[in-house]
């Protein structure tokens, strides 16, 4: 467990992570892991754990089995890694060479502009 909520740590598949994200998407994953790898970092998925299980049904009802969702933790071996940290400070890029922001990060926007501040960005 890391310092504050921010930081988190956990061991995924044996080894010591960093946790990026949690209950992530196979969508997800195809978007954070490349970004990641082009930046140097070694990526560990690693599938989220089941739901805990309901209370058991009353005397008569048939047991519900809620389908589990397909989700996944993900983290990176280098334990300093803080996401925040790194799209504030300006730290990751994108394959085009430009910095990620917290808009491209979040997939809100197909392409990280840094150079136009967020305040000056026309809502749709």
């Amino acid at each position: 467990m890391g310092i504050n909520q921010n930081h988190l740590f956990e061991d995924l598949d044996g080894i010591k992570c960093a946790i990026v994200e949690k209950n992530a998407t196979q969508q997800r994953i195809d978007f954070i892991k490349p970004l990641l790898e082009l930046n140097g970092f070694t990526v560990v998925i690693s599938a989220s754990p089941p739901p805990k299980a309901a209370a058991p049904p009353a005397e008569g009802e048939a047991p519900v089995t809620p389908a589990a969702p397909s989700t996944f933790t993900i983290g990176v071996t280098d334990v300093g890694f803080n996401v925040t940290n790194a799209i504030y400070g300006r730290l990751l890029k994108t394959k085009e060479g430009k910095i990620v922001t917290m808009s491209y990060w979040m997939e809100m926007e197909k392409e990280s502009d840094p150079e136009v501040p967020y305040y000056e960005k026309k809502i749709s």
